[in-house]
């Protein structure tokens, strides 16, 4: 009972997306007209955020496509007045611009700082006015659902407060639906923004505002938190936290602020498909999501120090309100320098793959071995570190391939000088060939024919990676050899395909 009560008592706040407009403000990222529907279709359908800003009128044909594209789409769902165009007072064109475009609700662009006006405009805060009048006049007599912009509103507030309040009586009197406070420039710090909207809100109690933070402090999602406790109505983010300069407030991260630590608000955005979206956004337009930004990045939901693994293991000891299943992802082990059992346990659960406590301590210690040579070692590599820990086990090693030099120069056939250890004795052999495993094969040839061992003939040479693997995966060659009329095979791995062959070769070295 008292659950629902609280839940009665939340009130509701709106989600603007702004990533299809002011998004596309970040440097080179321009969406095509069908990958804006595409995205449209999902932020309204799937994300379930409750109005998308979609474009700037007038700015080409090409945002005209994608707006008639969109709001062709959006009617057949009874989605038309949730999608917005950014328009201008420029005496009606823009309004004519939505006409053809199928747009109902602009986002009337203004200026919110007497500096703006005086040194941009260059009018007064009556011709302004009476302008901005005009034109809601026109969309109201259109059909057309008036939200404005009070732009550098924020600004406008520290310097020209008188104006911004005097502009906000003006509203008052007004046809208009939302007021759009942007922090333009992303000058606020948490407790500006929470003391602003708090003294706007209490003084013009009838009308919505909506808050929409950029991030050019770092300070976008602890404002739109402060804007929120304020008691704003609505906030404009965007998909990965795009957008001019440092981008605008991150969606991700908002919303799960807000479902965490704002109790007293509800939203409906769908939590679990926004990594979805993030990757869909980084797609379309090559803009990369750093692997260390919250909710979306690789990396975020990875455990990479052995501790932390065995933690989990323990009581779920490093688990926190950020479970990854509630954004549709899972939580991962590292596997590199910094890991200990714990980790390479949890990834072979993952494969169902047991090892007894020796193996394992083997295993361990040749991840280390790559992670020090900065190799990222996968899940995927698992069982070819574990084919190749196991395989050197079954013999005693007593041929060492102590070091190599190989080159490969335009115009030169490939060498090689090597080192070798038999027996604790280290002899040096230099040789040429097609290729550097040739070169290193015809060098190793010179120290077995001057120790009177034949080598087994190369009959076979296959390299594969783990499935998934990026530029940087390990490589594992399997070589099989044929010695007094039997065959046997050896494996060698390493990132380096003529390394991991080497090493291949130094096993057959130790087997025949």
């Amino acid at each position: 009972m008292k659950r629902q009560l609280d839940h009665m008592k939340k009130r509701k706040l709106e989600i603007m997306d702004t990533t299809l407009r002011d998004g596309e403000q970040t440097s080179g990222v321009s969406f095509s007209a069908s990958e804006k529907l595409t995205l449209a279709k999902l932020l309204l359908e799937e994300l379930k955020v409750d109005r998308i800003e979609v474009a700037s009128a007038r700015v080409s044909d090409g945002e005209l496509e994608a707006v008639q594209k969109i709001t062709e789409w959006a009617a057949e769902k009874g989605f038309l007045e949730r999608v917005e165009v950014l328009t201008f007072v420029d005496g009606g064109v823009s309004l004519d611009w939505m006409k053809t475009s199928g747009a109902i609700s602009q986002n009337l662009l203004t200026k919110g700082s007497l500096n703006h006006l005086k040194y941009q405009l260059k009018k007064t805060p009556e011709q302004h006015f009476a302008e901005i009048a005009e034109i809601f006049k026109q969309a109201t007599e259109r059909g057309i659902i008036n939200n404005i912009y009070l732009e550098d509103w924020s600004n406008g507030m520290r310097n020209s407060k008188a104006y911004v309040f005097e502009f906000l009586e003006f509203l008052s009197t007004q046809n208009v639906k939302r007021i759009l406070l942007p922090d333009t420039l992303g000058i606020l710090t948490h407790t500006e923004t929470y003391a602003y909207l708090k003294e706007i809100i209490q003084k013009f109690p009838k009308l919505h505002f909506d808050f929409h933070g950029h991030n050019d402090y770092d300070l976008g999602v602890a404002n739109i938190m402060e804007a929120v406790k304020a008691g704003c109505h609505g906030l404009h983010l965007t998909v990965n936290g795009m957008g001019e300069r440092a981008g605008n407030a991150p969606m991700a991260s908002a919303i799960a602020v807000i479902n965490d630590f704002l109790p007293e608000v509800e939203i409906k955005v769908n939590e679990t498909s926004l990594y979805k979206v993030s990757k869909l956004v980084s797609a379309f337009t090559g803009f990369t999501i750093p692997a260390n930004k919250p909710i979306v990045g690789d990396n975020v939901f990875t455990q990479t120090a052995g501790i932390h693994a065995d933690g989990d293991s323990k009581n779920n000891l490093y688990f926190s309100d950020l479970m990854p299943e509630r954004f549709g992802r899972k939580r991962k082990y590292a596997l590199g320098k910094m890991s200990g059992k714990a980790n390479i346990q949890k990834n072979l659960q993952e494969l169902g793959l047991t090892l007894n406590d020796e193996e394992l301590k083997k295993v361990t210690a040749r991840i280390i071995e790559l992670g020090d040579k900065k190799e990222r070692v996968t899940k995927d590599d698992l069982p070819f570190i574990i084919s190749d820990v196991l395989d050197t086990a079954d013999y005693k090693q007593k041929v060492f391939i102590k070091s190599y030099v190989l080159t490969h120069a335009k115009g030169l056939m490939p060498s090689t000088t090597l080192s070798v250890e038999i027996d604790g004795k280290v002899i040096e052999a230099h040789a040429q060939g097609d290729g550097q495993y040739d070169a290193f094969m015809n060098a190793l040839k010179k120290v077995y024919i001057a120790k009177k061992i034949a080598l087994p003939k190369l009959t076979d040479y296959a390299v594969r990676i783990p499935p998934g693997s990026t530029s940087d995966a390990l490589c594992e060659t399997v070589i099989t050899w044929e010695l007094d009329g039997k065959e046997f095979t050896s494996r060698g791995l390493d990132s380096d395909q003529t390394v991991s062959a080497i090493k291949a070769t130094e096993k057959m070295l130790n087997i025949i």
